[in-house]
């Protein structure tokens, strides 16, 4: 018999590849259905939420530059981690309150979409681009480009497959993502860092805070550099005021489903770009 006390797993940020302490200092445990600890998570400040904007901007033009072939490796691999550790992931759920089959449909369903998205990677630009009839002797051109840094607001409900279903059409396409997660419900976003972390991602592609969302909130929506933002898993009771906070800067501000599949989640988070081109005679 096992005499050693339990030691409750630490889990820290999600920033630039890396897993930081938060700056603020605080840890907030989190509780099975019994009450009983199953670990202690960080609690996010606004210096944090600055740093992995910071980390989102520079990772996305070399992410955006990548071929869209290569995104979509990328995320298959996600995939393929997420599929090894199949069980972490249903034991992860279970122990926050799921019955077995319901974590075993989150966690499979989760899977799924990375490699249901993977596969739109080169596939996204083709039904969303157009060549345009003109009246004149030119070439018009339409592409989707990515609209750059995304905020996340990750839903607590279906935790796990809640969060691949908006992140997943995000990054494809090449945009980044800053993800917010409340803490209480974060345990499967931190597994699913961990995954991250462990595939082909490149740091600062996605960063994860865990925390309180009326906390770190206004300052995603007030943030400069942010492009636009996910509020699909934002609270119902957000004040109107933190929500004229992207109307400065005119971020976009994106209302989803929880668990969507669609390629135009995808065209939520891009922009498309028109060329003129004369026709050389």
């Amino acid at each position: 018999m096992n005499k050693n006390l339990p030691v409750a797993k630490t889990y820290k940020l999600f920033i630039n590849g890396a897993f930081p302490r938060s700056e603020s200092g605080y840890t907030l445990p989190i509780r099975n259905t019994e009450g009983q600890l199953l670990a202690n998570i960080s609690k996010a400040s606004r210096k944090d939420l600055r740093d992995s904007v910071r980390a989102a901007r520079s990772a996305q033009e070399p992410w955006a530059s990548r071929t869209a072939y290569n995104r979509g490796q990328i995320l298959y691999r996600i995939a393929e981690m997420m599929e090894a550790r199949r069980e972490e992931f249903i034991a992860v759920l279970e122990s926050t309150g799921e019955t077995n089959k319901e974590a075993v449909g989150q966690v499979e369903d989760a899977i799924e979409r990375w490699v249901w998205y993977a596969g739109w990677a080169d596939k996204i630009h083709h039904v969303l681009g157009t060549v345009n009839p003109v009246a004149g002797p030119y070439f018009n051109f339409t592409m989707p480009e990515p609209t750059g840094v995304v905020g996340v607001v990750a839903a607590e409900d279906p935790a796990l497959l809640g969060l691949v279903s908006r992140l997943a059409p995000i990054i494809v396409s090449g945009n980044t993502a800053v993800v917010v997660v409340d803490a209480e419900a974060g345990l499967a976003a931190v597994t699913l860092a961990e995954v991250l972390a462990t595939s082909d991602l490149p740091g600062g592609v996605v960063n994860l805070l865990t925390g309180d969302k009326h906390e770190l909130l206004p300052w995603m929506l007030g943030h400069l550099d942010i492009n636009s933002v996910d509020l699909t898993g934002a609270p119902k009771d957000i004040d109107q005021k933190v929500l004229e906070e992207s109307a400065v800067n005119v971020k976009r501000t994106v209302w989803g489903d929880q668990a969507d599949e669609s390629p135009y989640v995808i065209a939520d988070f891009l922009e498309m770009k028109t060329v003129w081109h004369p026709i050389g005679r």
